[in-house]
């Protein structure tokens, strides 16, 4: 019976997700009478391509990984699994008209950054996608970027990057700004802001989720990490709230929305809120919660090095 290959499996996963969520983008130019079907589809397109390339590359890198140290080894399965479910996530977000839904009312648009935020970018960080990134390049591109990245000024800058605190201030400052009226305004205004936005948004929610990641046995960096988790669910709530609790529409955009199902732009507003404040709110909790009972359980011995059968990844 013939062994199936490594990341197969997790590849047709992946695949499947990304061409269902490209579809709608095919059929939208087809019938693209309408400006707004044709910005629908190459917001699709936009997002749907770099996905597509990025599980592409996930996954050529993962199967040279367990070629070289064995299956579940090097990476472990949880991980490749983590990360695949991650692109699902934001497939999915393609998939379901949010964007679209979102320029007319603020729910929605709410409901896609707390799907960046808190459901994909936790499981793509967990994928930890380092180690399959560098081996799906050619050797002689990885061994160039495996030495600058062993600089000392990039390494510094990376460590600095992934500091709890760091990787907090960039989560929380990307949050708030995006939430101000005027940038907030100007993304919808502007498909290119809105892609930023979205960008912005994801990537530091990845900086944040993988400052969090266990590393070896530090109980002043874990306990950096519980307060940056704890902090970070306390100032996003206090955001869903000013926006539950606020007596006027924030957004001239929605203010002038006619209802949907029954909602003002105000109660629209308000529900976009309480996305913010209850699910959001939790999921940081939550992850707090369960890395302080990891510090509480550590018995302080060092945490054994992953590189062992990968080596240097040459």
């Amino acid at each position: 019976m013939r062994r199936r290959a490594p990341g197969r499996g997790l590849a047709l996963v992946m695949g499947t997700a990304l061409l269902v969520a490209l579809a709608p983008a095919g059929q939208a130019l087809a019938h693209s009478s309408e400006a707004q079907s044709a910005a629908d589809a190459g917001w699709r397109i936009a997002i749907g391509v770099p996905l597509l390339l990025a599980g592409c590359a996930y996954v050529i890198g993962l199967r040279r990984a367990w070629r070289r140290a064995g299956p579940g080894r090097g990476v472990r399965r949880t991980e490749g699994l983590a990360f695949g479910a991650g692109l699902a996530v934001l497939a999915l977000m393609l998939v379901l008209p949010l964007h679209a839904w979102g320029r007319l009312r603020f729910a929605p648009h709410m409901l896609e950054h707390e799907l960046l935020t808190v459901l994909a970018a936790p499981l793509l960080a967990a994928g930890r996608p380092g180690v399959p990134y560098l081996l799906a390049l050619p050797r002689s591109w990885r061994r160039r970027l495996a030495g600058w990245l062993a600089r000392g000024g990039v390494r510094r800058i990376w460590r600095a990057l992934r500091h709890p605190g760091v990787a907090w201030a960039l989560h929380g400052a990307a949050l708030w700004l995006w939430h101000a009226p005027a940038l907030f305004e100007a993304a919808l205004e502007s498909e290119a802001i809105h892609y930023l936005q979205h960008l912005t948004l994801l990537v530091t929610a990845l900086l944040f989720w993988a400052s969090l990641l266990p590393r070896r046995a530090d109980s002043r960096m874990r306990l950096v990490a519980v307060f940056s988790l704890f902090t970070t669910s306390l100032h996003s709530t206090l955001l869903g709230a000013l926006l539950t609790l606020s007596p006027t529409v924030w957004y001239a955009r929605y203010a002038g929305a006619a209802g949907a199902g029954g909602l003002s732009a105000l109660e629209d507003q308000q529900l976009a809120g309480l996305i913010m404040w209850v699910p959001a709110g939790l999921v940081y909790m939550g992850a707090a919660l369960a890395l302080l009972g990891a510090c509480l359980r550590d018995d302080g011995a060092p945490a054994p090095r992953r590189r062992g059968p990968l080596g240097a990844a040459g």
